[in-house]
């Protein structure tokens, strides 16, 4: 049977979480564990997973390997993958790449809204494209095996890292922006782009990025991810609902402002009273996963186009972008001299 994946979630992490993940049949997920937090920050993070783990092993596991969703369909749990939305945890240090790679990071944004040192966000004037430490990164990340998201980087940024990256990399939050013209989705450019260099795009369920917003039908999403298919290639596409469940409105500002200013600065949310808006009535946590691929099915998507989406193809892009390239023997540098 083919895995039901998720590529991005951020919830406020759970027992009842968990569970629901199991009630869905979910198998692998990719949780948020930092956004603007220091490299050591991030290791309490990972300290904090590691007691839910402990707590919890009959419903969650780290995972570090693609093999570990079949692991976790073996055993009846849900693999947990960690995963960066900026580049905050490696400071200004390209060696902390491969050691958050260790610790078990296997998706790292290149940027959130704002620009970074490695690359522009998409809440930028202007887009510089990726920075010279931005283009060392990713051919660190391509080394170790941590996947380059670029779900919250700008125009020419997202272009750049597709270009320079020598895996395929990932947009595993958005929609197309010709469907919702929200900042955070992605043209038709940079998704067409995505799919022939064999890249994955993760189809959102976050009312800001639904046509409607919270009022989106599940046929309306699910005719878009139709549409996107047929531009981008069936293999590249799945789901990354960017779940924020039970998290309290107050989380909304560390989101969007962090440290780096003092206004108020909430992005697509209202600076008046920011938070996070209700859910389509159709997907409210991991158990409505099922809906999801029945609507695939109605507007016309065969059997294993579903099991694609839902999972299928998450778990190849893993496969190829999980595991570590092999360091040159002396023998083959000299053949290459």
């Amino acid at each position: 049977m083919t895995p039901l994946i998720d590529g991005l979630q951020y919830a406020n992490w759970s027992e009842k979480v968990f569970s629901q993940m199991r009630a869905g049949g979910v198998d692998a997920v990719h949780v948020t564990i930092t956004y603007h937090e220091t490299f050591r920050e991030t290791v309490l993070q990972i300290e904090r997973w590691n007691r839910w783990f402990e707590a919890f092993p009959n419903l969650i596991f780290q995972g570090r390997t693609a093999a570990d969703v079949a692991l976790a369909r073996q055993t009846g749990r849900t693999a947990i993958f960690f995963g960066a939305q900026n580049p905050s945890c490696i400071e200004d240090d390209i060696g902390l790449v491969e050691i958050l790679h260790s610790l078990g990071l296997r998706f790292m944004q290149l940027t959130y809204n704002n620009q970074s040192l490695l690359a522009s966000g998409c809440y930028e004037a202007e887009d510089t494209g990726l920075t010279r430490m931005g283009r060392e990164v990713v051919a660190e990340m391509n080394r170790v095996g941590m996947v380059v998201d670029m779900s919250h980087s700008a125009e020419r940024s997202t272009l750049q890292a597709i270009e320079h990256s020598t895996r395929p990399i990932a947009i595993t939050h958005a929609n197309p922006a010709s469907w919702h013209a929200a900042r955070r989705n992605k043209s038709d450019t940079v998704l067409r782009a995505l799919g022939q260099s064999g890249g994955m795009l993760g189809f959102s369920v976050y009312p800001h990025h639904l046509k409607g917003g919270s009022a989106c039908t599940l046929p309306e999403f699910c005719e878009m991810i139709a549409r996107t298919a047929d531009l981008m290639g069936i293999g590249n596409v799945g789901i990354g609902t960017d779940l924020c469940q039970d998290q309290p409105d107050s989380v909304v500002e560390w989101m969007r402002v962090g440290r780096w200013t003092k206004a108020a600065d909430y992005g697509e949310g209202s600076a008046s009273a920011p938070g996070f808006p209700p859910m389509p009535g159709w997907f409210a946590d991991n158990r409505d996963f099922g809906a999801i691929a029945d609507g695939l099915a109605a507007v016309g998507m065969a059997r294993a186009e579903v099991a694609a989406v839902m999972g299928g193809n998450w778990l190849r892009f893993f496969e190829a972008g999980f595991a570590a390239r092999a360091l040159a023997t002396p023998q083959q540098t000299a053949a290459r001299a």
